[in-house]
Order: C-alpha cells, then sequence, then structure tokens
C-alpha cells in the first residue's frame, strides 16, 4: 500500500515538474511550441533546402531580403522578386558575397502583385531559368495603420488587390506547375494579425484574415497530392521598413519615420524560425515574442480572455498611434 502510494506520488511530481518545465519554455518562446521542437528535433532547412528553387516575393527589403540572404547561405537556387528591381540587384549582389552561389544561380525578376496579368509570364521566367519551382514564398504585402472610421475605402480595396487577390494570383499559376510535378512547397507569410483582430490595421487583418481562409481551404483540395505543403507563417512585430511603406487614411498618404524596432523580434530570427517551418512543412507557424504569442494562445483557446486582453491593449495602441508612438512598443518584449 504504501509502495503504491509512493509510486502515485512520484508518477504526480513527474507530471508537475513537465508541466513546469513546458510553463517555462512557453513564458520565454518566440514561437508556438510545436514550432519550437521543430526547430530543437525537426528536420534542418540546411538539409531540406539546400539546392531547391525558392521564389521569393517582397525580397527588396525586411522579411523577404533576410529569406533571400539566408536561403543563399544554405545554398537555395534564388528567384527574388519585388517592384524595385534596383534594390533587387543590392540584395542580390550581397548574397553572392556572403554564399557559394553563382550569378546563374540567382535570378532577379521583377514583379508587381497588383499586376496580375503578368503572373503567368513571370511564372514561366523562372520555370525557364530553373526548370523547376520547389518552393513558392508569398512574402509580398503592404501593412496599415489608420482607423476605419478615418480611411477611405479605396484603401481596402488597394490592400486586398496587393495582399489576397495579388497572392493568390501567382499562387495559381505556381500551384499548376507543383500538381504537375506532384510536389512542391506554398509558403505564405500572414501574420498573428490574420489570427486575432487589432485596431488601426482593420484592412490589413481582413487580408490576412483572407488569406489563411484561403490556403488552409486549399489545402483539403490537395489531398491527393500529399507531397505538396501549404505552410501558413504568422509573424508577430518584426524589425524592418514596413511601416514606411503601410496603408494609412488615404493612398497618397505613408508613415515617414519608422522609429525605433528595438522592442520587436529581430529579422533574421524571425526568418530562422520561417525556414524551420518550410523544413518542417508546418501547416501553421506562431512566431512572435508575448504578448502577441500569448494572445494567439488564448485566441485559439480562450477567446473571452482574448477580446478582453486585445481590448486593453487595443486601447493604448490607439493612444500611441495618436501620440506619434510606434503602436506595438508599449507590448513586445525588450530586446537586449
Amino acid at each position: 500500500m504504501a509502495w503504491g502510494c509512493a509510486l502515485c506520488l512520484a508518477l504526480a511530481g513527474g507530471a508537475l515538474l513537465a508541466l513546469l518545465v513546458q510553463l517555462l519554455r512557453w513564458l520565454r518562446a518566440d514561437g508556438d511550441l510545436t514550432l519550437l521542437w521543430a526547430e530543437w528535433r525537426g528536420k534542418k532547412p540546411e538539409n531540406e533546402l539546400r539546392g531547391k528553387v525558392v521564389w521569393v516575393t517582397g525580397a527588396s527589403s525586411g522579411i523577404g531580403e533576410e529569406l533571400a540572404y539566408q536561403l543563399s547561405r544554405i545554398g537555395a537556387l534564388l528567384a527574388i522578386s519585388a517592384r524595385r528591381e534596383d534594390e533587387l540587384e543590392r540584395v542580390k549582389k550581397k548574397c553572392l558575397q556572403i554564399s557559394n552561389l553563382s550569378d546563374k544561380d540567382i535570378l532577379v525578376l521583377r514583379l508587381d502583385l497588383t499586376d496580375r496579368s503578368s503572373h503567368e509570364a513571370a511564372t514561366n521566367s523562372v520555370l525557364k531559368h530553373f526548370g523547376k519551382i520547389d518552393v513558392l514564398v508569398n512574402n509580398g504585402g503592404r501593412s496599415q495603420r489608420s482607423l476605419f472610421v478615418d480611411t477611405n475605402l479605396d484603401v481596402y480595396s488597394a490592400i486586398m488587390e496587393l495582399n489576397y487577390l495579388g497572392t493568390i494570383s501567382l499562387t495559381k499559376h505556381v500551384l499548376n506547375h507543383m500538381i504537375q510535378r506532384k510536389k512542391g512547397k506554398i509558403v505564405t507569410v500572414s501574420s498573428v494579425m490574420g489570427i486575432m483582430g487589432a485596431p488601426l490595421a482593420s484592412g490589413y487583418c481582413a487580408s490576412k484574415h483572407a488569406l489563411q481562409g484561403f490556403f488552409n481551404s486549399l489545402r483539403t483540395e490537395l489531398t491527393d497530392y500529399p507531397e505538396i505543403s501549404i505552410i501558413n507563417i504568422c509573424p508577430g512585430p518584426v524589425q524592418s521598413k514596413i511601416i514606411q511603406n503601410v496603408f494609412t487614411e488615404n493612398l497618397a498618404k505613408s508613415i515617414e519615420n519608422s522609429g525605433d524596432q528595438s522592442h520587436k523580434m529581430p529579422t533574421d530570427r524571425c526568418v530562422r524560425l520561417t525556414l524551420v517551418s518550410t523544413a518542417n512543412d508546418l501547416k501553421e507557424a506562431w512566431i512572435s515574442d508575448h504578448p502577441y504569442l500569448a494572445v494567439c494562445y488564448l485566441w485559439q483557446y480562450a477567446p473571452t480572455w482574448a477580446w478582453w486582453l486585445m481590448n486593453r491593449m487595443g486601447k493604448r495602441r490607439i493612444q500611441n498611434f495618436k501620440s506619434g508612438v510606434d503602436a506595438d512598443a508599449s507590448y513586445s518584449r525588450k530586446k537586449k
């Protein structure tokens, strides 16, 4: 009897210890626990992506630019696209400096996601150059900083045209090729805003919710092609120049100063976790520091609490915006 009680106590103690370890991991996490497990024990991008043809949109700055650098170091063959061809050439030059790739291993391809009539020809250009597309990274897009009551509807039309319709248009042409090969990966950089709602970004949230719904639905249409992976990446605030190119109250207005971004996740860390997600075919990955990571979990498992927390965070976010402070500055964990 005493032996049985001791065993029960030991098992209970072990379970409690395991829960405490998981809690500590979660409190220090900068990604969801499935993703961090994949980083620790899963497939490595260096093994899975070397020699693969990867097409990255929005590659002239931010996450897309860093993707080009990390992929080139791995040894992936790159097609990099954006509207600014001169910036793409700058990115290509650095990729060649930091990797063993040759000039022909990196294709610079100017692309406007809103010009849907050009997407078939762009896809054919990549296929003509490399003969295949193993991975498409849908990274191109713009964010938003404005209150709905102050914002022209033209802004909502433009943000959906770029972030949503442009992305699924390009995906359609690349997917046709992947279906013919019966393999490939489509990686879409969504956002934690595609999971939750937030003030000052109603149009951006709408476009990312649309992408989440579309690609989650598309995944169910591809069950006959188990080697075609649909991967949604949901970053929180990340250090980039995206704030300088956001939609505001009208299409002619932009924000000139991106401010201090030290409180946001470093771009290289976000990209590393994106590549881990890609290598391990994770259907959805949350990449963020707290409190946004915590809100993702709340939104998934305790939505009533999530609404309460977002209402409190949202009020401060609007106050920051009206005061000319980075809307996310008060909530991201300070980087050392």
